[in-house]
């Protein structure tokens, strides 16, 4: 199996003056093309560290990180953005969209970091609302959609990168249970179309959808286990 993400003994500190506070204490992990895969973890065990490592948002102290071929390990700030844009979608709890843009702009808007000419993000941006169901309200702004249809506008934008990973940061912390029903059968879908998916969640509920569960506590993995060996132990 060809693996997106590769970390080896990946550490990292924080430092209060003089003081190394180790939140991540040696994690070896690898994550294959295609996976839909779990992070979870109490607070305080390094699975918010860890993510925004894998999304290319902050750096490691110490270790290596491979994703998708290219050694992140080494790269500096404006290389990992570049990465970021290139290999990752999000999909965070807050949405983090745009309240002036319309749906159809906030979805298009990762191609205008890319250099996409504005046809082609036209085109790619409304493929992805098509791609969520939402290609009718391509023109509202986000005040003027639910939260769910939000979410929605979010996956889309993304998806319009076409990432090799999509990282979902509690996707469906903000969303009523029949909206992340919704949100997560959508998640799913998205993986059965060939997107790696990691979603961190301290849901057990949300949990479930991913095919495999890796669970942190103080910096270390704790148990990393498929749905079926999950299933054995039930």
């Amino acid at each position: 199996m060809q693996s997106v993400i590769h970390l080896e003994q990946l550490r990292k500190s924080y430092y209060l003056g003089k003081q190394e506070l180790p939140v991540l204490k040696g994690i070896d992990l690898d994550i294959n093309k295609n996976e839909f895969v779990a992070l979870m973890g109490p607070s305080g065990s390094g699975k918010s560290t860890l993510m925004n490592i894998l999304g290319c948002l902050d750096t490691l102290t110490d270790g290596k990180y491979v994703l998708n071929g290219n050694d992140v390990s080494k790269m500096n700030d404006n290389e990992l953005a570049e990465i970021r844009n290139q290999e990752i979608g999000f999909v965070f709890q807050q949405f983090n969209l745009l309240p002036r843009l319309s749906a159809l702009e906030n979805v298009a808007l990762p191609l205008i970091y890319a250099g996409v000419s504005k046809k082609e993000r036209t085109e790619r941006a409304l493929e992805m609302l098509e791609k969520v169901s939402l290609a009718d309200r391509s023109h509202h702004k986000p005040n003027e959609l639910s939260g769910g249809q939000i979410q929605r506008v979010a996956i889309a934008r993304a998806l319009v990168n076409r990432p090799s990973i999509i990282l979902a940061d509690e996707p469906t912390g903000n969303l009523d249970s029949k909206t992340s029903v919704e949100i997560m059968g959508l998640i799913t879908d998205i993986h059965k179309l060939g997107n790696t998916v990691v979603l961190v969640t301290h849901e057990e509920d949300i949990a479930r959808y991913a095919k495999r569960v890796v669970r942190l506590r103080d910096g270390l993995i704790e148990t990393d286990q498929t749905r079926e060996e999950l299933a054995l132990h039930a």
